[in-house]
C-alpha cells in the first residue's frame, strides 16, 4: 500500500518519522519543523489505517509486517534519519534493512506487547474512539491544548480494526537481535513498554538507550524540548 505522507522543509537530508497507533503524520507538528530547520527535509507517513492513508481489508492485514512492507513501498531509502515512535517504532525496526537509514531512533518502540490482564488488549484502544476532549487531556495532561486537538482528530480519522490486527501478536518476542543501523532508543519514565530488565538486554545487544525524565509513552508531546534533547548527537 502507498501511503499517505507529509512533507516539511528542503534539507539536502532526509529524515522519516513514522508515527504510534491511534495518531497520523500529525503527532510530529513541533518535530518535524524543528528538524527541517536543522536542515532535513522530513517526510512523515500515515500508516494504513491511519490518517489520509486507506484502509485495509480485515484486521488481519493490519499486522507488523503488513506496516512494514507499506513503509519500503512509500518511502525513500537511504535517509539519513529515520524515527519511529511506539507501533512506528516496532514497524521501522521491521523495515530497517530495507529502509536502510544512516541512523534510527526508536522513541518508546512496541517491541514487545504483554499478555494477561493488564497487557495489551485491542478494546482499550478501541475506547479510544469515544474519549472526550477533557478524558484525553485527563490522560496527557502534560500536552499542549493544540495537541489534545490533533489527538482528537486522529483519532476520529483512525480504523480501529489496526489495534485487533495486533492481537495475534501479544506475548510474542518481537526484540531486534541488534541495531541493523546505529539506533537509539528514547524512553519514557518509567516505561511500561521496555521494562528495565529490557532496557539492559537491549543495551547488550548494541543499542543507545536515553530516558526522558519524567516523560510519557508520547515522549515528544509530553516533553518535546526534553526529547529533542534526548536528540543531541543523533541530529
Amino acid at each position: 500500500m502507498r501511503l499517505h505522507t507529509t512533507t516539511w522543509g528542503s534539507g539536502d537530508r532526509t529524515a522519516l518519522l513514522v508515527h504510534g497507533i491511534m495518531a497520523d503524520h500529525r503527532t510530529w507538528r513541533r518535530v518535524a519543523p524543528a528538524l527541517a530547520e536543522r536542515g532535513y527535509r522530513v517526510i512523515a507517513v500515515d500508516l494504513r489505517g491511519h490518517g489520509a492513508s486507506d484502509r485495509a481489508a480485515g484486521p488481519e492485514a493490519y499486522g507488523p509486517e503488513d506496516h512494514a512492507d507499506d513503509l519500503v513501498a512509500s518511502l525513500p531509502s537511504g535517509a539519513e534519519l529515520a524515527i519511529g515512535h511506539s507501533l512506528g517504532g516496532l514497524v521501522l525496526a521491521r523495515a530497517v534493512e530495507r529502509l536502510a537509514p544512516a541512523r534510527a531512533v526508536y522513541s518508546d518502540p512496541a517491541w514487545h506487547l504483554a499478555a494477561g490482564p493488564c497487557g495489551y488488549r485491542a478494546e482499550l484502544f478501541v475506547r479510544g474512539k469515544s474519549m472526550t476532549r477533557e478524558q484525553i487531556k485527563g490522560f496527557n495532561p502534560h500536552w499542549p491544548d493544540e495537541d489534545v486537538d490533533v489527538e482528537m482528530a486522529s483519532v476520529r480519522d483512525w480504523d480501529e480494526r489496526t489495534a485487533h490486527g495486533l492481537t495475534a501478536f501479544v506475548g510474542a518476542d518481537m526484540w531486534p537481535a541488534r541495531p541493523v543501523v546505529p539506533s537509539l532508543v528514547t524512553l519514557a519514565d518509567p516505561s511500561t513498554l521496555v521494562r528495565p530488565e529490557h532496557a539492559r538486554m537491549l543495551a547488550d545487544r548494541g543499542f543507545e538507550l536515553r530516558t526522558v525524565k519524567g516523560a510519557g509513552h508520547t515522549i515528544h508531546r509530553d516533553d518535546f524540548d526534553g526529547f529533542m534533547s534526548a536528540l543531541e548527537g543523533w541530529i
